[in-house]
């Protein structure tokens, strides 16, 4: 009985790792990134507003109902605001009813999966995949009828660009 107890203490102490980030629709998967966009805290401090680098770099919430993205529904991708990465098309978001925009997939290889325990419990944290800039949660709530995925986004850490307008390049 000794043997057992000390048999399943191991394997629940072995199986409650951290799991690996992977990209979001991809397989890769990176324990030590480096990302190609690197700052230091105080470029970042610089560069970004208080609420994007509260958000972006501190992995922080802006509060719900705050975003002007929440309600935008014209044609056009979403970037990051850190990096100017592209990381969403609009055609992907659909109202939620959570108070932060919501979309059902991101651009393929363009945002990060990791594991966030902030809450005591296991979330999928959002992340650019290009600056490592924390962008939300991912939850299995959205729609059916696509990904039933819904990436809970911060709008202080996208920016909106209009269909038809270019992309800024990435801001090293």
């Amino acid at each position: 009985m000794k043997y057992l107890i000390l048999l399943i203490v191991a394997v629940m102490t072995l199986g409650c790792k951290t799991a690996p980030k992977e990209i979001a629709q991809n397989d890769t998967q990176d324990q030590e990134k480096v990302y190609e966009v690197t700052k230091t805290e105080e470029q970042w401090r610089q560069e970004l507003t208080s609420a994007q680098f509260e958000v972006l770099r501190r992995a922080g919430t802006e509060r719900p109902n705050t975003s002007p993205l929440n309600k935008q529904y014209e044609a056009g991708t979403l970037i990051c605001a850190g990096c100017n990465a592209p990381l969403y098309k609009n055609e992907h978001r659909f109202d939620s009813g959570t108070g932060w925009p919501s979309y059902d997939r991101a651009i393929e290889g363009q945002v990060e999966r990791d594991v966030d325990y902030k809450l005591g419990y296991a979330r999928t944290e959002l992340k650019c995949n290009t600056c490592g800039g924390h962008l939300g949660h991912e939850f299995n709530d959205g729609p059916r009828e696509t990904t039933g995925k819904r990436h809970c986004i911060n709008g202080v850490a996208l920016e909106f660009i209009p269909q038809g307008q270019a992309i800024p390049a990435l801001n090293k």
